[in-house]
């Protein structure tokens, strides 16, 4: 039984055609070696036409030894060991010269913070010694004062120690009156009870706002307050003007601020100090006229109707201390005022 023919889908070569490409290779080849063959022999003829006294033998391009081969390879591994070292070198030196430059920009940094620092501490410095030199200035005072109060204290204990004997005086001399002109302290006695009237601290208030009045451009009369001190208030009035003056020979104008009057009243009632505390070691009067020269202070006491027996105690109290007294009787219902146009007090 036969069998069925193949369809072929490829070419098939045959053993023919790779022998013939396989010959025609052998005899490219055999071309290429004889046309080298000649032209190496016509190189060697022309070198043996050549004489002899055209070559020069140069002893400089002889073959190296094997000693002067081992010689220049040292000598090579010597340049290249110092080239790598001169190229780490000049690697360290570029380091080297960056941090250098990083410190000196540190240490610019670094120098003005000191100045800023300097600049700062002498500013501390130079507050340090003004309250050092205030510091001191309080503690002087201190000084001085603990030392007048031992003073005072031993004065005391020396005369509570010394037996005199002590005569009642149930009257006062015959008193003598003056005109207050040296230092004064306001006291108000009303319902039996002593305040302290802080008349001087609320003029000068007055007066600080008669300044600040000045700069104002308007005219007239102003009615205003200050306080409270001491559980004291001033109502006062004060007229502002602008009047032809005449100063060195020149006339002009300028302003002028007048106190027309004022009224000085308590915040709230009752105030003060029992007149039977005020007695007492320690008392708000004790205080007031503690470190006081009684020849030149006087006592100006705003009395009321109720409490004219008190005052007549409070007047012998302080003329055994050696203090002058005046009295400025009130009526009930009336607070204390004062105006450019008053008197001052006589005290006796």
């Amino acid at each position: 039984m036969s069998q069925p023919k193949r369809n072929r889908t490829t070419i098939e070569l045959g053993h023919d055609s790779f022998l013939d490409i396989v010959a025609n290779l052998v005899g490219v080849l055999i071309i290429l070696v004889v046309v080298l063959g000649t032209q190496s022999s016509q190189v060697i003829e022309q070198i043996k036409q050549r004489t002899d006294a055209e070559w020069v033998v140069d002893e400089g391009n002889q073959p190296a030894s094997e000693m002067q081969l081992a010689s220049l390879g040292h000598v090579a591994m010597r340049a290249a060991s110092a080239l790598a070292d001169s190229e780490r070198l000049e690697s360290s030196i570029k380091q080297y010269d960056a941090e250098i430059a990083q410190r000196e920009d540190q240490r610019r940094q670094l120098m003005d913070l000191l100045a800023v620092a300097k600049t700062s501490w002498e500013e501390e410095k130079e507050k340090f010694d003004k309250q050092a030199t205030i510091m001191a200035k309080r503690n002087r005072e201190f000084e001085e004062t603990r030392n007048r109060l031992e003073e005072l204290q031993g004065q005391r204990e020396r005369l509570e120690g010394e037996k005199t004997p002590v005569v009642a005086v149930t009257h006062l001399p015959t008193p003598m009156a003056r005109t207050v002109f040296g230092d004064e302290i306001h006291f108000r006695l009303k319902g039996d009870r002593l305040s302290v009237v802080p008349i001087e601290h609320l003029i000068q208030e007055i007066k600080n706002e008669f300044e600040r009045a000045v700069g104002g451009s308007r005219d007239g009369v102003f009615d205003s307050a200050v306080g409270p001190i001491r559980g004291y208030v001033a109502h006062y009035e004060m007229a502002k003007s602008h009047e032809m003056v005449s100063r060195g020979g020149q006339v002009g104008m300028a302003k002028k601020v007048a106190l027309v009057g004022m009224t000085i009243s308590p915040l709230k009632e009752p105030i003060g100090t029992p007149i039977k505390e005020i007695y007492t070691e320690g008392s708000e009067l004790d205080i007031e006229l503690a470190g006081r020269d009684p020849a030149t202070t006087t006592i100006t006491v705003w009395v009321y109707p109720d409490s004219f027996a008190a005052f007549r105690h409070l007047k012998e109290h302080l003329y055994a201390r050696g203090f002058a007294a005046a009295a400025r009787p009130l009526p009930m219902g009336r607070e204390i005022t004062g105006s450019p146009q008053g008197s001052r007090s006589s005290a006796q």
